[in-house]
């Protein structure tokens, strides 16, 4: 008869102590301090601490964490203990006693108190937060919607990590790594630019293991990033043991993975956005919505599904909400079948509805495109424009040389990167925003009174249900506006050795996209390397 086990986790075996963890930065390390653009690429989330983080004991099968936006019902205090809302607009954190900071001058290991608290938040936000004794912190927000309370304060990025005020004191800012001091269980050793950074086991760490509340943190004596921009440099890395986990894998080069290396573990992962041709909205012809619907009708969504991409993406278009926010959005499968034709593969209505606009023989125009995206797909999308007469010339072009032309300079007609407005993962709140007159940058150049007014509704709401419901009223504008052009969302995989315990693709434990690794100081410390398994595979 099986044994009956008291905690899910159980199955993972006993943790382990020592051994270095090594994972894979796609990108170099450009910042060091939670004060600057989250845009720029850092690792601050491995020794600096937040306020509140992630759930350890949920089961992933409850919330597996895999989507950027993790809802405030998952949530728990890391240096917060505890947290209340006396009044809707209120919010007061309670702190853990006992949390020092890292023996590092000029901090020299003192205790983490509520005067950190009120520094970092009017450093980084104009918020008005209050120490009204050593370990109680008082927010005071505009808002009285609990959800967007987490966002601002405790959001999915790294911006909610402490840094130490002492610190930026003496040096102005902590943007250069040897001035790295945090609360978290990794100290900053090393760093080289375009090769390695290495965080190592700070001994006086305050925390120990929810699910083993016996064991003392962290578990690994070191956490390395190497630093390997190209995929396949990275997947020759993992297939020789020297990385432990690498994301954003392709569904083509995971099966590949899985014929040569069979033990390594391949774990499905939701694409934090929908692939789009994003029009610049108030520029003709892409102004007139009758263009805009005759790109969408122009594409076979189910022939890409079938042909490119092979059964790895969902042959359905997007609104803002990813499906895989269950519960939230308007997804597809709900939408009347009305708005069904208009995302249908139409050819001969396309080339109508273009000359209805005023374009009988279609037009020419260029999509600028992000040389670090799928430039494969590109061309399938063109030779579909091409067959109602859009001619669209694609101009590659560098990632940072891309946003300056696109966010700044607004040169564009068309725009193909990985960030979009649809699709998203991130939070009902924050998606609804992207698409506002007033976002900056509002580079699809949307003006929509209608869209405007969902966000101060969405502030407004009282309760999940409201905010649900707001939250599907949008989508569906979004839908039957056509700002932009929707492909697919295909999956991407995470791959993991099978040593490395206690990951399923946790999305902010190890990512180096924006927004970085922010609760690498809660997973790092709690993953672990089975040395054992490790050495008996050759490793």
């Amino acid at each position: 008869m099986e044994k009956k086990t008291k905690n899910w986790w159980d199955k993972l075996g006993k943790p382990q102590y020592g051994g270095e963890m090594v994972f894979r930065a796609s990108l170099d390390i450009k910042n060091f301090d939670p004060y600057f653009s989250e845009k720029l690429t850092s690792i601050y989330g491995g020794w600096m601490e937040r306020l509140v983080t992630d759930d350890w004991t949920l089961d992933p099968a409850i919330c597996d964490f895999k989507t950027p936006w993790h809802p405030s019902k998952y949530l728990r205090g890391q240096l917060a203990e505890s947290w209340e809302f006396p009044d809707p607009s209120t919010h007061v954190v309670h702190l853990r006693k006992g949390v020092h900071w890292q023996n590092i001058p000029p901090a020299n290991g003192r205790e983490f108190t509520a005067d950190d608290v009120v520094f970092h938040y009017t450093r980084r936000h104009p918020a008005e937060v209050t120490a009204v004794d050593r370990y109680t912190v008082v927010f005071k927000l505009k808002t009285t919607n609990r959800e967007s309370i987490f966002e601002s304060l405790h959001g999915i990025a790294q911006g909610p990590c402490l840094e130490n005020p002492e610190a930026v004191k003496q040096w102005g800012d902590v943007s250069d790594w040897h001035h790295a001091i945090g609360t978290g269980p990794f100290i900053l050793k090393d760093f080289v630019p375009d090769s390695h950074a290495t965080l190592v086991k700070n001994p006086d760490y305050w925390g120990y293991d929810e699910r083993w509340p016996q064991n003392k943190l962290p578990y690994a004596d070191s956490i390395k990033y190497l630093i390997i921009p190209d995929m396949g440099e990275a997947l020759d890395a993992m297939r020789a043991g020297k990385v432990d986990i690498i994301r954003s894998v392709s569904s083509a080069e995971a099966q590949a993975m899985q014929k040569t290396n069979p033990e390594i573990l391949l774990i499905p992962m939701p694409l934090p956005q929908t692939l789009t041709i994003q029009p610049a909205n108030d520029k003709p012809p892409f102004n007139d919505i009758r263009v805009r619907k005759a790109m969408q009708m122009a594409i076979d969504l189910p022939a890409i599904a079938r042909d490119y991409y092979h059964g790895a993406a969902d042959p359905y278009p997007s609104t803002i909400t990813s499906r895989d926010m269950t519960g939230w959005g308007f997804p597809y499968d709900i939408w009347p079948q009305d708005l069904k034709d208009e995302y249908a593969y139409n050819p001969a209505l396309s080339r109508k509805l273009l000359a209805d606009a005023g374009y009988p023989h279609g037009f020419k125009t260029n999509v600028v495109a992000d040389t670090s995206w799928d430039m494969n797909l590109l061309p399938i999308v063109q030779s579909y424009f091409a067959a109602v007469g859009i001619d669209m010339e694609i101009r590659p072009m560098e990632h940072n040389a891309m946003l300056t032309f696109v966010e700044i300079d607004r040169k564009h007609e068309l725009v193909w990167r990985e960030y979009g407005p649809i699709g998203h993962s991130y939070s009902p709140l924050g998606a609804v925003s992207r698409l506002n007159s007033n976002h900056l940058p509002n580079w699809l150049g949307i003006n929509d009174p209608v869209i405007d007014a969902f966000s101060p509704k969405a502030l407004a709401a009282t309760d999940e249900d409201e905010l649900k419901q707001i939250t599907k009223d949008v989508n569906e504008r979004v839908a039957r506006q056509h700002f932009v052009v929707s492909l697919l969302q295909p999956k991407s995989y995470s791959l993991c050795q099978p040593w490395l315990k206690g990951y399923h693709g946790q999305i902010h434990s190890i990512w180096m996209g924006m927004g970085g690794p922010s609760r690498l100081s809660l997973y790092g410390a709690r993953f672990w390397i089975d040395r054992k398994l490790k050495k008996s595979m050759g490793y």
